[in-house]
């Protein structure tokens, strides 16, 4: 039987999301990742995804109407900030961030109606945009629409959300932390040396959730190694909740030389990651995960972590 293809998204549309070449998170990321893919022979080993703009009433499904509407605004005007200081507003940001999210649900789409099994999105999961704020490079969460879609939408309950970027996953965290249908499992460098502060080992959910958030926070400089030795609380995490949908962000800043961050992985633990959920998506989910790009500000480092998870997601 033909193994089923890969999806990934690519385009125009979708390097837009940026904040210009002075910012760490630049329009340039995409052209970084797709040169890559291209020059290692990827590129007709998968369906290549066109970028889709998502709509209003897909947003409101995690975000709140005053929110989306100060987006639409200050796309029009292109002043100011979207949060306190690290997301600025561009001409057409809305349009840019709404393609994010389309594009992850649109692979979403591929996956459910059988098209493929394995998607990834390399300008997309935002982890840390709140309900109602963007923060930290984030404006719209695509990883929380995509949760809210796989719920109200295709009644798919029972999550698995996994998360490598050297950031915590906040956004998604809280959003989720009294929710026991998503297990979360983030390993990110420790919270007193690196933005947003949080996600300490004692934050493991609340209420009915108590239990269901797996929060790994290693110290700068943690490498290969010791990914390797904290991985299995994650694998077995995830097997024992047997969830029938699996995302990974797939962040390349835990790489080492990263601007912004201290840690000291290299590709191969996103490449052993994506391998390893792709395995447990073939045992629990119908093989049906999405990885999303997530961080990464040294181009050569995303380049070779995001290669490293289609290539994964090729061989699994």
């Amino acid at each position: 039987m033909r193994r089923m293809r890969v999806r990934v998204y690519g385009g125009a549309a979708l390097a837009a999301y940026g904040f210009g070449p002075t910012h760490p998170f630049g329009c340039d990321r995409f052209a970084a990742f797709w040169q890559a893919l291209q020059s290692q022979g990827l590129e007709p080993k998968i369906d290549v995804g066109t970028p889709t703009m998502c709509t209003a009433d897909d947003l409101a499904l995690f975000h709140t109407a005053s929110y989306i509407e100060r987006v639409r605004q200050q796309s029009i005007t292109g002043q100011g900030y979207l949060d306190y200081g690290d997301t600025p507003a561009f001409p057409g940001v809305f349009e840019a961030a709404s393609t994010v999210v389309g594009s992850v649900l649109d692979g979403l789409h591929h996956i459910l109606e059988g098209q493929c099994r394995r998607v990834f999105v390399p300008i997309a999961g935002l982890h840390h945009a709140r309900r109602d704020s963007a923060a930290g490079f984030c404006v719209f969460n695509d990883i929380g629409v995509l949760i809210e879609a796989l719920r109200r939408r295709h009644g798919i309950q029972r999550l698995a959300y996994v998360d490598i970027d050297a950031h915590h996953g906040d956004g998604v965290f809280y959003a989720y932390e009294t929710d026991p249908d998503l297990v979360f499992a983030d390993i990110h460098e420790d919270g007193r040396y690196l933005y947003p502060g949080t996600g300490r080992a004692d934050e493991d959910g609340k209420e009915k959730a108590q239990g269901t958030k797996l929060n790994i926070p290693l110290a700068p400089g943690a490498d290969d190694a010791l990914f390797q030795q904290v991985w299995p609380q994650v694998e077995e995490f995830i097997r024992a909740a047997k969830p029938e949908f699996i995302i990974l962000q797939a962040g390349a800043d835990s790489i080492a030389g990263d601007p912004i961050t201290h840690m000291r992985f290299t590709p191969a633990a996103h490449a052993y990651a994506t391998a390893r959920l792709c395995a447990l998506a073939d045992e629990f989910s119908h093989g049906r995960i999405i990885a999303l790009g997530g961080g990464g500000y040294d181009r050569a480092n995303l380049a070779a972590a995001w290669t490293g998870v289609v290539q994964a997601m090729l061989v699994a």
